[in-house]
């Protein structure tokens, strides 16, 4: 039985890769790119020179480095898009976007940029040492060879001997065979050495001009940017859908409610009267439904208050009696985004405490020290809560981790379970309160519920 053949390895996609593959070397196009980038290079690098020495000419400070940096840019762009010769990933632009349209904006973006820097050092490097470097690499695996072989021609058109490759003097034609033939073995041996310079130069265009450790630091940054702006954008819409169900849709509830609560005492006893009485209780129960739905959203308390007003309010809408000693009197105003994620976290702990932990009581925390908000929530029930298993754990630690706060849960089969939640954040500057007169936190938060 014939043995099945190995399959071919994913295609290289850089000069190094190649070069792993010394036997297929030869039989791709690999050694010929890696010429027409260091060709490519050694004429970028002459004409290179040629600026350089003509804006030393200037005053550097005053009109030489302007350009410099200019063309240090310029050649940054070029030599990114000439690396795909000898390496087929794109190297991306590490430039910044000015936030601000028109040149000033863009050249002193460019100024305070390390990538500018970078890529002017890159255009000096190239202009000084690297094409002379590229001219003497292709002189010897190419020109070498090239010599050699073309040693009968040298022959014949002098007609007594040719001296070939300045160093091997040739005076029979049987002398120049064997040097075309020495040639011809050379070149593919010579071949493997330019490849790899070929590649160990685009591997140094490429941590200069399109470095990977900085662009996953600019993709990051950005990403987390991206983030916070959906994290308040969310908030945001979450405050206006409660607004507009408050003032909206709660208050034309309630009128509604009132109208058949009279309607229900001026009827006459009978069907009618029962039926108002049936619908006056029945919208009674939708407004507590949409009051309850109006407090998950976002409640009025945390808007007004703050969050420690807001936990201790949930704390006492739960039905397992919940120690709320260890929220912080003095609890900063904090981010809307920042208290909205503590309050939801603290809502689900206590709403799976209820649900799932069989707890005769919970303890709840927060405080704000050292630039971070904790929030604590334990119970003493059955323990063993796994967010795998539908526990109500599941969203939060990715809520948090918009944030980026972390979420720990400690629960062994047996209890006790502790929430721990770790926001960092600056306290908010203090503003005056939002309500006048003696009324508490906590009494404001209890007549929200009324």
């Amino acid at each position: 039985m014939e043995s099945p053949r190995p399959r071919p390895g994913p295609r290289p996609r850089t000069a190094w890769q190649a070069l792993a593959r010394p036997r297929t070397l030869l039989r791709t196009a690999w050694p010929w790119r890696a010429v027409a980038h260091l060709a490519s290079g050694a004429a970028l690098g002459a004409v290179l020179l040629c600026v350089l020495l003509l804006l030393t000419g200037f005053s550097l400070l005053l009109v030489g480095l302007p350009l410099l940096l200019l063309a240090g840019v310029a050649v940054g762009a070029v030599e990114r898009r000439r690396l795909r010769l000898v390496d087929l990933d794109p190297a991306p632009d590490p430039h910044r976007v000015p936030e601000a349209p028109g040149l000033t904006a863009w050249l002193r973006l460019r100024a305070r940029e390390h990538a500018t820097w970078r890529e002017l050092g890159h255009a000096l490097l190239h202009a000084t040492l690297l094409w002379p470097l590229d001219l003497l690499v292709l002189a010897a695996g190419l020109g070498l060879p090239a010599a050699l072989m073309s040693a009968p021609l040298q022959l014949a058109a002098d007609g007594h001997e040719a001296k070939v490759a300045k160093v091997c003097l040739v005076t029979s034609y049987p002398q120049a065979f064997v040097a075309a033939l020495l040639g011809l073995l050379l070149l593919p041996l010579l071949l493997y050495p330019l490849t790899a310079y070929a590649g160990a130069r685009a591997a140094l265009a490429r941590a200069l001009l399109a470095p990977r450790e900085a662009e996953l630091r600019q993709r990051i940054g950005e990403v987390t940017a991206s983030r916070a702006r959906l994290a308040a954008a969310f908030e945001a819409e979450r405050r206006r859908i409660e607004r507009d169900l408050h003032d909206g849709a709660q208050q034309r509830l309630v009128a509604l409610t009132m109208t058949l609560g009279l309607a229900r005492f001026d009827a006459p006893p009978g069907p009618l009267a029962d039926q108002l009485a049936k619908a006056h209780d029945e919208a009674g129960r939708v407004l507590t439904e949409l009051r309850e739905l109006i407090h998950g959203i976002h409640p009025q308390v945390l808007a007004d208050y703050g969050l420690g007003a807001a936990l201790a309010d949930t704390a006492d809408r739960t039905a397992t009696p919940v120690d709320t000693t260890g929220i912080d009197p003095d609890l900063p105003r904090l981010p809307s985004a920042v208290e909205s994620a503590g309050h939801f976290v603290a809502r689900e702990a206590l709403a799976n405490v209820d649900r799932h932990s069989g707890a005769a009581r919970a303890r709840i925390t927060a405080r704000h020290t050292d630039g971070t908000l904790l929030v604590t929530v334990e119970d003493d029930g059955r323990g063993g809560a796994d967010s795998g298993r539908g526990s109500g754990l599941t969203g939060l630690a990715d809520r948090l981790a918009v944030l980026d706060g972390t979420l720990t849960i400690t629960s062994p089969p047996g209890g006790p379970t502790l929430l721990r939640a770790e926001i960092p954040c600056s306290p908010l500057p203090p503003t005056v309160p939002p309500a006048s007169g003696s009324s508490s936190p906590r009494t404001a938060s209890s007549s929200a519920r009324d």
